[in-house]
């Protein structure tokens, strides 16, 4: 498990901020780089470095072994394939190249297991990585599988589970089979077990949605009894309109706008607080009222138009050898905002690692300006208005930014997440 680093830094007579040296590796403040700070209630909040890549997801593939109701392939139309060796071989060699060493996570829009090498792409991204994940629907990992993956020194793997009963769990996930993931899972504990020298995490990654979201606390003890040590729960993205009355965070969208610090609007610090019956409705209407609200020292708003991927130094490479700036932009797609909101999202390639390496195409100009304007994040609020066209794709948006665009951006909302 990746452990936060903490330290004491001191201000020089010049004025300047010395960092401790295991900080600044970790957080890419490197001399030279610009470092975007936040004044927030109590002090200044330093994001890292543009810079800085420090996660890099690779799609192995972008086939994969099952159909889902919340599957982006319910309405794609681009060509399937698998990473070849020589893309693999471009992407290892570039990480090998970079100063400091990045995460490494296997997921993408395809199975990774469905690869037939994925065990030795694991094995070789380790060799240059500082982490390395991999997310699977978890019906191919075999016995044979589980151990190729622990003796590649997988770091965390994640197993997409969406439901703990064979009736809500074939409800997302059509002609999957509940127990044999389940069985599939403690398999790998028990391969884990059998090979004490490795300390590979097991996580749970769980999309949320009305038909499921009741299982979500017996998903959770059941996952923890089978040696699962993180969870991670994400807001299904409708990518059609049957799949928007599966959406749990329609209220938590209208509020937005008032969930977004100003300097306008009444600021109220809360302290922790029991959510129960007699605590539940007030707090509510008060999140819903228009205050700045502090919980426990923190803003409300303090994941709202923040890019993640952004934020911690994301880059993502699609099967063909396409580098996009995140998971959101490997592929076109559609989505919706709410019922008949309908967004376009145009697939935004920097480069190809076939023509140029790793470390170019993260610093070439125009993506590095684009992660700046990510940074700063001066976009339309697509999320919360729909008043004009624009907000129908991220090709431009009404403060006059072009593409692409990320003021629709559910991820920059904190309402969609990935491992």
């Amino acid at each position: 498990m990746t452990l936060k680093l903490h330290g004491l830094a001191t201000v020089d007579e010049a004025g300047r901020l010395v960092v401790p040296p295991e900080l600044t590796t970790r957080l890419g403040f490197v001399p030279g780089a610009q470092v975007w700070l936040d004044e927030e209630a109590f002090g200044g909040f330093l994001h890292r470095p543009v810079t800085q890549l420090a996660k890099i997801y690779i799609e192995p593939t972008s086939r994969c072994n099952l159909t889902y109701r919340t599957c982006i392939r319910n309405n794609w139309d681009e060509l399937q394939g698998d990473m070849s060796a020589n893309i693999f071989e471009q992407v290892i060699d570039g990480i090998r190249a970079l100063t400091a060493l990045p995460k490494v996570t296997f997921g993408g829009f395809g199975e990774p297991l469905t690869h037939p090498q994925i065990g030795e792409m694991v094995r070789q991204a380790k060799s240059v990585a500082s982490e390395v994940e991999l997310i699977t629907n978890g019906i191919l990992l075999t016995q044979q599988l589980s151990r190729e993956l622990i003796n590649a020194r997988l770091d965390v793997l994640w197993i997409s589970l969406d439901g703990i009963t064979p009736e809500s769990y074939s409800n997302v996930r059509l002609g999957a089979a509940l127990p044999k993931v389940l069985e599939n899972l403690a398999g790998f504990q028990a391969e884990k077990q059998a090979t004490r020298k490795t300390k590979v995490e097991i996580g749970i990654a769980f999309v949320a949605m009305q038909r499921n979201i009741a299982d979500l606390p017996e998903l959770l003890i059941r996952s923890t009894r089978l040696g699962a040590s993180r969870y991670m729960v994400t807001n299904v993205l409708p990518y059609t309109e049957e799949m928007t009355s599966e959406m749990l965070y329609r209220r938590s969208m209208d509020s937005l706008i008032n969930t977004k610090p100003s300097e306008w609007a009444p600021h109220v610090d809360m302290p922790r607080i029991d959510m129960d019956a007699r605590t539940r409705e007030a707090i509510y209407r008060m999140n819903r009222g228009g205050y700045n609200t502090h919980l426990s020292g923190d803003y409300q708003g303090k994941s709202i138009d923040r890019c993640p991927f952004i934020e911690r130094g994301v880059t993502a490479i699609a099967w063909d050898g396409s580098l996009s700036p995140c998971l959101p932009l490997m592929h076109n797609h559609n989505s919706y905002l709410e019922k008949e909101r309908k967004r376009l999202s145009r697939r935004y390639v920097v480069g190809n690692l076939s023509d140029q390496n790793l470390e170019s195409l993260w610093m070439q100009p125009e993506y590095f300006s684009f992660r700046q304007r990510v940074q700063a994040f001066d976009f339309s609020p697509c999320t919360i208005c729909g008043g004009c066209d624009l907000s129908q794709q991220n090709e431009e948006d009404c403060f006059g930014n072009s593409f692409p665009t990320c003021g629709g951006c559910l991820w920059a909302q904190g309402v969609i997440q990935c491992p």
